[in-house]
């Protein structure tokens, strides 16, 4: 694949989806396809409560977070700010791999980067709010490894990141589905939430005191990157499941790009705190690659999904 052919590159993908769908699992195994297709790929850990990304993917520790390198969430008397309360960008959210110190982003042994936004777990009471984790997956730019790299986001389960603006940055979203009536409705809900941003819907600002913030806030998300959402299905366990969930997306005009069956190992890997290694699941994958280049080429006035 040549850098021309690269249709992914310096693209931005996060990962939504309800509790439980396998939002994680689908990113480390999409940073696999992608790393295999001759892509640069950074993995942002942006869930503020679940743990062990860094695991999945093969590495021993998680770097420091990089709300400590941003000097902490304001609501412990730190800098970084929620974006729904402070909608300015993030200083210094363009980082070099070069300037960045090491304790912050590790590296598995395929070339995978790895950084992690922040967990709340440790803060205490009162100053659990992760509003902050969403303006670091907002703003957060890594520029320099090999080409500009792919740049997967795994978010938290629901919406509430993407409420905050979050989605705004993006070039993709990408959801995933797992065989419930809530991930099916919360599929619906983000393909409105996208059409909603492409057409020019604006956030809410009557809570700003300040005009330039409303001007600020407002710009965002007219400004949005976001091209579209993708749609793919995980935990499917038999044809007859797969069937009717299909059916139901169709109901709301969607059609997924790929469907992960459920494996065991998958679930012992989480378990027991190892990578995620399964050939036939990346192979899944990568087919999602290739629907997100196809996307990618298409006309931009084209809403996918």
């Amino acid at each position: 694949m040549t850098e021309a052919t690269k249709q992914l590159v310096g693209k931005r993908i996060g990962i939504f989806g309800k509790g439980g769908t396998g939002k994680s699992t689908i990113a480390v195994l999409l940073a696999r396809a992608l790393s295999a297709c001759g892509y640069d790929v950074c993995v942002l850990d942006a869930d503020s409560t679940n743990v062990g990304l860094h695991q999945a993917l093969g590495l021993e520790a998680s770097p420091s977070p990089l709300m400590d390198y941003y000097g902490g969430v304001v609501f412990s008397g730190g800098a970084v700010t929620c974006p729904v309360d402070d909608p300015t960008l993030l200083p210094g959210a363009e980082v070099s791999l070069d300037e960045l110190p090491g304790q912050y982003y590790t590296r598995s042994r395929n070339g995978i980067v790895y950084l992690e936004a922040g967990k709340i777990g440790s803060l205490g009471p009162g100053a659990g709010c992760d509003g902050p984790v969403a303006k670091i997956a907002r703003d957060l730019r890594v520029l320099d490894i090999g080409a500009s790299p792919v740049t997967l986001i795994d978010f938290k389960a629901g919406f509430e990141d993407s409420a905050r603006g979050a989605i705004t940055s993006l070039d993709w979203a990408l959801v995933v589905v797992d065989p419930t009536q809530a991930a099916i409705q919360m599929a619906a809900d983000m393909k409105a939430m996208v059409a909603q941003l492409k057409g020019g819907m604006l956030p809410a600002t009557q809570h700003l005191e300040s005009p330039e913030l409303v001007e600020l806030a407002n710009r965002l998300f007219m400004g949005s990157a976001i091209q579209g959402a993708l749609f793919v299905l995980n935990n499917v366990e038999d044809v007859e499941t797969e069937s009717y969930l299909k059916l139901k997306l169709t109901e709301k005009d969607i059609e997924p790009v790929a469907v992960f069956r459920r494996y065991p190992s998958v679930t012992t890997a989480w378990l027991k705190g190892t990578a995620l290694d399964n050939d036939e699941l990346v192979e899944v994958a990568a087919r999602v690659v290739s629907a997100l280049e196809a996307a990618e080429g298409a006309p931009s006035t084209k809403i996918i999904q």
